[in-house]
């Protein structure tokens, strides 16, 4: 098939599943057509050795990239922020009209604004499009620190209108969790066009020319890792606080790689709270986590306590899974149930210090054997329910049957 993608994400961008997406496709002997940005996340700062320009064709990894210009911008300024989405949404609409002879689209949908295009050339009678849910909206937006009062509640009037009818004028939309899916049911989305698959992780091999950053403490400290963005959904303070409340709190260290608006926040309250047993590492290189993963006891998940956020999978679950490292899930809905359906690490509620500082606890009491359990539940769930080869082997399929739709 001629697939066409279009994602505000790609490579080098930090954001998996589009690029392995792209070149998988590419590797079954697809035609493959990517339109994003320039890469500018998640700093918000264009790239080294590209600028911005009002269009620019690359091969990148073996897949044909067609960039278009947008505003660059990861900020907390609501209307920087909309500025970003929407200039892509624009460009990229445009850019559409260049891949008029495409059998189908895929539209990585963290995002919906990502949709617009593919939503708009449909309704011209062009190929239809596969819509693949990472976030939902509005509420990404309006639950966020970006709007709130009687801006949210316009956001939500302006937005649920469009929502419905990208849904309805898609072929097929896929949810990333079963709450997701029914939420999107509850909104319109016929059942019959819609399909559940749990996220990958980035299965390519990471080549590290970096210094390995080593956590492990003396002793037989409980090393935690987080790594990921310090925003407002995630609810990282009620790790910190519960870190605070271990009984022996040099017993286990949390571990927090990334950055994001809420980090002088969080930052501030580990030092009201004289934190001993939390380290802030800021950013660092993908390969660098490799080396971190393969050192920590667990990883941390953790999620603000949002209707919204039951029915979503962080990236960093699969890639701890991949990894063989059990987890510390403080995560309602979706994230909890597979934690405890399968067995490969500790789950509380969200938002719950207390309830989570026994968990911590608990981890440090567990001895190796059983750690070594988990870890091997860790590497059979991802093999089995979220791997690159299933997922791709499900959007193929949805595509090949879009494409048949479209046909004259």
């Amino acid at each position: 098939m001629k697939i066409a993608i279009v994602s505000q994400y790609y490579h080098p961008e930090p954001v998996a599943i589009p690029t392995t997406l792209a070149e998988e496709l590419a590797r079954r002997g697809h035609q493959v057509t990517v339109v994003t940005g320039f890469p500018n996340y998640p700093d918000g700062r264009v790239y080294s050795g590209y600028r911005l320009r009002s269009r620019q064709v690359e091969t990148v990894r073996g897949v044909r990239v067609l960039r278009v210009p947008l505003f660059p911008d990861h900020s907390g300024r609501a209307l920087l922020r909309m500025a970003n989405y929407a200039t892509f949404a624009a460009s990229s609409t445009v850019a559409m009209a260049a891949l008029r002879s495409a059998d189908a689209v895929y539209v990585y949908a963290t995002q919906m604004t990502a949709a617009l295009g593919p939503q708009l050339w449909r309704t011209l009678g062009r190929a239809p499009y596969v819509l693949h849910v990472q976030d939902l909206w509005p509420e990404s937006i309006t639950g966020s620190s970006l709007v709130s009062g009687r801006v949210a509640q316009t956001i939500d009037a302006v937005l649920e209108p469009w929502l419905r009818s990208a849904y309805r004028r898609a072929s097929h939309v896929i949810a990333i969790a079963p709450t997701m899916a029914a939420s999107l049911e509850s909104r319109g989305v016929d059942r019959a066009k819609l399909t559940t698959l749990l996220n990958w992780a980035d299965e390519s091999p990471i080549q590290s020319r970096d210094a390995p950053i080593q956590i492990r403490g003396s002793g037989e400290r409980l090393e935690i890792v987080y790594a990921g963005n310090l925003g407002d959904l995630q609810g990282l303070d009620t790790a910190i606080r519960a870190m605070a409340l271990l009984e022996r709190p040099n017993h286990a260290h949390l571990h927090l790689f990334g950055s994001g608006v809420a980090e002088p926040q969080l930052r501030e309250l580990a030092a009201s709270l004289a934190s001993r047993n939390v380290t802030f590492h800021g950013r660092v290189p993908p390969s660098a986590l490799a080396a971190v993963a393969r050192q920590s006891d667990f990883q941390l998940v953790s999620l603000r306590d949002l209707p919204i956020m039951r029915g979503t999978i962080p990236s960093k679950l699969q890639a701890s899974l991949r990894d063989g490292v059990p987890v510390i899930a403080s995560v309602g809905g979706d994230v909890k149930r597979l934690v405890e359906a399968f067995g490969f690490g500790l789950a509380v509620s969200p938002e719950d210090p207390g309830a989570l500082a026994k968990a911590i606890q608990a981890a440090i009491s567990l001895d190796g054997a059983s750690r070594e359990a988990m870890a091997r539940r860790a590497r059979h769930t991802y093999k089995t329910t979220m791997s690159l080869e299933h997922g791709v082997d499900v959007i193929e399929r949805l595509l090949e049957t879009a494409a048949q739709e479209g046909k004259p």
